[in-house]
């Protein structure tokens, strides 16, 4: 798809003139109900990002961005455990955008058994799924479903993970601007900040990565990434102890992309000096000595400083 497009297929979106298909699974009360014991090294890490990073308020009504993976899942318990114990009042609830990349996986060599192979009953029972994983963390569950795989996948030229990304944005973003949601949660973690801030400067040449907190002036929502201090292997620690079920990424290119080739980078850097991690993580940081080159100058301007260095000068 062109950029014209691509804008045109967005601003039907937007409108309103093509929707999503959507499936509401609305939150069981569980105010007397115990949630499963989420272990206290992600509950500090999470209460540090929030107090740190402001990410919390009086008031608030939080979108949380739910994939089913272990990231989004955990975090999906880990706030519902803290929001219980506020002295304030904040609302939860949960959000799915399935982009139809599944469909793709009918046009590549997979075994036929795949779990992945798209299909109604497959789409139904992984929603089911998702809105019984919403449930136990006490949150209602909107599904929305549009089949982008072709624009995201098959679009030369754009990069299938940026595409991917605008879209499940764009979509919850928008979602939460039209409900009054103020807020959105990304399950984003350390480590993807850390992989993030070196993928820019090796791929893209650019020295940033994404930040704990974001307000967007085009739909007044501010975005949150609670988990910013939570390292993956925790999450994966978490998600064990806990017994939680999580699904896998329905994506073809999951493995194969330039976040997975960074972070096989970083962990074999480690190998050698276990401080690489914390090295380029502290390098986020404002505030660090920096040594850089000064911008680049316009060609006018270099042109016009080599016609005077090569003027003729008194001694």
């Amino acid at each position: 798809m062109n950029e014209g497009g691509f804008d045109e297929l967005w601003e039907q979106i937007d409108s309103g003139r093509v929707q999503p298909e959507s499936f509401y699974f609305p939150a069981p009360d569980l105010r007397e109900t115990p949630l499963r014991a989420v272990p206290q090294n992600i509950i500090k890490g999470m209460r540090k990002a929030i107090v740190e990073f402001d990410l919390l308020e009086p008031g608030d009504r939080v979108l949380i961005g739910l994939s089913g993976g272990k990231d989004s899942t955990l975090m999906a318990y880990a706030l519902s455990a803290l929001t219980r114990h506020l002295p304030w009042p904040v609302e939860l609830a949960a959000m799915h955008v399935d982009l139809g990349l599944g469909e793709e996986l009918s046009k590549l060599p997979i075994e036929e058994d795949s779990a992945w192979r798209p299909s109604e009953k497959n789409r139904a029972e992984s929603y089911l799924s998702l809105s019984r994983t919403a449930a136990e963390a006490g949150l209602s569950l909107l599904v929305q479903y549009i089949d982008l795989s072709s624009d995201i996948l098959r679009n030369p030229g754009r990069s299938p993970c940026s595409r991917c990304s605008y879209w499940r944005r764009a979509l919850i973003h928008n979602y939460a601007r039209r409900e009054g949601y103020n807020k959105v949660a990304f399950a984003h973690h350390y480590d993807d900040a850390v992989e993030t801030f070196l993928m820019g400067l090796l791929y893209s040449g650019q020295l940033g990565t994404f930040m704990p907190k974001t307000w967007l002036d085009r739909t007044g929502v501010t975005v949150t990434r609670p988990m910013v201090y939570i390292r993956e292997r925790d999450i994966i620690g978490a998600i064990n102890k806990m017994g939680l079920s999580t699904s896998k990424s329905p994506c073809p290119l999951d493995g194969f992309t330039q976040r997975a080739r960074t972070k096989a980078l970083i962990r074999e850097l480690c190998k050698e000096n276990p401080l690489v991690f914390a090295h380029i993580a502290s390098a986020m940081r404002e505030g660090k000595r920096r040594y850089l080159w000064p911008e680049i100058m316009e060609r006018k301007s270099l042109r016009q400083k080599n016609l005077e260095f090569w003027k003729p000068r008194g001694l």
